[in-house]
């Protein structure tokens, strides 16, 4: 036997009256003092207490490329023990990514290079004209996504 179609309905209708009527809990007294407490601890923190995201620009690049450097060490240093202390194949085996390195260098300079040409051959009036289009296709449609958002307000 299958309940009525709107029997789930008026359960919920049900419960949510009653949850409305109980009556709302009361905070301890202590918990905004407490909370403004913390939040003045926690904002009187030095940078470097503090979770990574709050760190400057400047510190966290010193850290990341600190940090790379370590790795590398490390991995340096685990294949020169597996080498057996062999100077001849650490140097082998670590002129091969430096090369590797030194190439994408030559290749990036080389595409910025190309970028920065083509940027220079560009008449300013192409790039004025290019973002006046951008700007009035950006309000286009800010526009009509006001305009939808009034239409579907308008139904409710």
């Amino acid at each position: 036997m299958n309940p009525p179609p709107d029997h789930e309905e008026k359960l919920e209708r049900l419960i949510h009256r009653t949850l409305r009527e109980l009556p709302l809990r009361r905070a301890p007294g202590t918990l905004e003092t407490r909370v403004l407490a913390e939040l003045a601890r926690r904002a009187a923190l030095p940078w470097w207490r503090k979770s990574f995201v709050h760190w400057p620009v400047p510190a966290r690049a010193v850290f990341l490329l600190c940090s790379v450097g370590i790795v590398k060490l490390v991995l340096m240093a685990a294949i020169w023990v597996m080498a057996g202390f062999d100077l001849v194949q650490f140097r082998e085996a670590f002129s091969q990514p430096l090369s590797v390195v030194e190439n994408s260098l030559a290749v990036l300079r080389a595409v910025t290079g190309f970028f920065d040409l083509v940027a220079r051959s560009i008449p300013p009036l192409w790039v004025y004209a290019g973002a006046a289009i951008v700007l009035s296709l950006y309000a286009t449609l800010f526009g009509l996504g006001a305009a939808a958002y009034k239409a579907l307000q308008a139904q409710r």
